[in-house]
C-alpha cells in the first residue's frame, strides 16, 4: 500500500474534479464505480488506476475517500469496514453524515475525516471545509490531507460544530450566486441587450468583481463604495435594495438553508 494512495469509492462530478485535481499533483489515485464508462474516461485523462471493488480500494489505498450519496453510504461502510485498519484515514464528502455516523459505520476501526467541498472544486477553484476533530488523527496524515487540497481551491479547517454555517454559506453558495447572476442577465435583456451578450457581459462582471475583492486590498463595502457616486444611478439602484430589505433576505435565505442542513444532519 503506498502512503500517499488515494482511493475513490464513487467518481461522480465531485469525486471526478478531485480526483483530477490529485492526478495532476502526481498523486497515484485509484478508484471504483458502478459507472464503468466514467471510469474509463478518468483511467484514459488522467491514469486513474481502475479497482474492481470497495474492497480492493481498502486494500490498495491508503486514504479512502468515499464520494457516494449519502443514502449509499451505509452499505458501502458495511461492505468496507472489515478490510480497514489503524494505517487507513477514512475521508467522507457526504453531505449530512456526522463524524460520530461515520466512527460507527466504520467501527472506529481507522481516523475519520470530513470534507465539504463546493461545486466550483470542478475547475480547481473550489472551497473546502476539512474537520479534523478526530483525535486519532496524526499530524502526517492531516498535512498530507491539506496538501492534497490546496492546489484545488481555498482550504479551511473548521470543527464539525460549524460544517453546517458553512454548507449554508459555500455549499449552497453557488447557487444564490447564480440565481443573482441570472437575474442580472434578465435585468439587461429587459433593456434591450441581447441574451446571449448579456450572459457574456454578466459572467464576466463577476469574474472581474471576485477577482478585485480578492486582489484589491479593500473592504466589500469599499468597493461598493468606489462604484457609487452621489446622485448617481449606482445609489438609486442600491437604495432600492435597501428598500426592498435585499440584505435581510439574503441572511434569512442563508439561515433557511441552515435549518435545514441541521434537519437532514
Amino acid at each position: 500500500m503506498n502512503a500517499q494512495s488515494v482511493g475513490f469509492i464513487g467518481v461522480g462530478n465531485m469525486g471526478g474534479a478531485i480526483i483530477k485535481g490529485l492526478a495532476a499533483q502526481k498523486l497515484e489515485v485509484h478508484g471504483c464505480d458502478l459507472n464503468t464508462e466514467k471510469l474509463e474516461q478518468l483511467k484514459n485523462e488522467v491514469g486513474l488506476k481502475v479497482e474492481a471493488s470497495p474492497r480492493d480500494i481498502v486494500k490498495n489505498c491508503r486514504y479512502v475517500l468515499l464520494a457516494v450519496k449519502p443514502q449509499h453510504l451505509p452499505a458501502v461502510l458495511e461492505e468496507i469496514a472489515p478490510e480497514l485498519t489503524p494505517a487507513h484515514c477514512l475521508l467522507s464528502i457526504a453531505a449530512g453524515i456526522t463524524m460520530k455516523r461515520l466512527m460507527d459505520l466504520s467501527g472506529g476501526r481507522c481516523p475519520v475525516v470530513r470534507i465539504m467541498p463546493n461545486t466550483p472544486a470542478l475547475v480547481g477553484a473550489g472551497v473546502f471545509a476539512l474537520c479534523f476533530d478526530d483525535p486519532s488523527l496524526d499530524d502526517e496524515r492531516r498535512e498530507f490531507l491539506r496538501a492534497m487540497h490546496r492546489p484545488l481551491g481555498q482550504v479551511h479547517e473548521l470543527p464539525e460544530k460549524l460544517f453546517d454555517a458553512f454548507t449554508s454559506v459555500a455549499g449552497c453558495g453557488p447557487a444564490y450566486v447564480f440565481y443573482v447572476m441570472d437575474a442580472i442577465v434578465e435585468g439587461g435583456v429587459n433593456l434591450g441587450l441581447p441574451r446571449a451578450q448579456a450572459t457574456e457581459i454578466v459572467k464576466a462582471l463577476f469574474t472581474g468583481s471576485a477577482k478585485l475583492a480578492e486582489e484589491g486590498g479593500h473592504h466589500l463595502a469599499e468597493l461598493r463604495e468606489m462604484v457609487t457616486s452621489p446622485a448617481g444611478s449606482t445609489i438609486r439602484a442600491t437604495m432600492h435594495f435597501d428598500r426592498m430589505a435585499m440584505r435581510g433576505v439574503i441572511v434569512d435565505a442563508i439561515r433557511e438553508a441552515y435549518d435545514r442542513n441541521v434537519e437532514l444532519g
